[in-house]
């Protein structure tokens, strides 16, 4: 039995001598950090250049519009194409919106671009702000 006792003890011994500097935690902490370069500074006076972000002020949607019936207001309706989650076909899916015409200027068919703005009313919080193309008269 002692036999056995002396055998499992040089396993041991040797499993103990290996050299801990393998790690790669050492690897990491040994490397310096690179620096970024810094960004050059906008002279003051300057005004900051307008974000280009989808999140920004106001939304821009481009529809048609489809009754123009009411007084300083249009409907406008604006179509998309969604993904289907599970078959991953498109499908056109359709959005009206109301939205306010001044001068009442715009009839149905023609082809406008719209921005939220403030609610003017329950159900219009958009305004007409440029004529994209015209409805074709035949």
């Amino acid at each position: 039995m002692a036999e056995k006792k002396d055998k499992a003890a040089p396993k041991a011994a040797a499993k103990k001598t290996e050299p801990a500097a393998t790690k790669p935690a050492d690897a990491k902490a040994a490397a310096p950090k690179a620096a970024k370069p810094a960004k050059p500074a906008a002279p003051k006076g300057t005004p900051t250049p307008p974000r280009n972000d989808p999140r920004g002020r106001h939304r821009a949607l481009i529809g048609f519009v489809r009754s123009d019936k009411m007084d300083k207001t249009v409907v406008v309706e604006v179509t998309s194409l969604r993904r289907d989650a599970v078959y991953g076909k498109y499908l056109k899916t359709r959005s009206r919106y109301k939205a306010h015409d001044e001068k009442n200027q715009y009839k149905t068919g023609d082809k406008v671009e719209i921005r939220e703005h403030r609610p003017l009313s329950k159900e219009k919080h958009w305004i007409v702000s440029r004529m994209i193309e015209a409805a074709k008269v035949e």
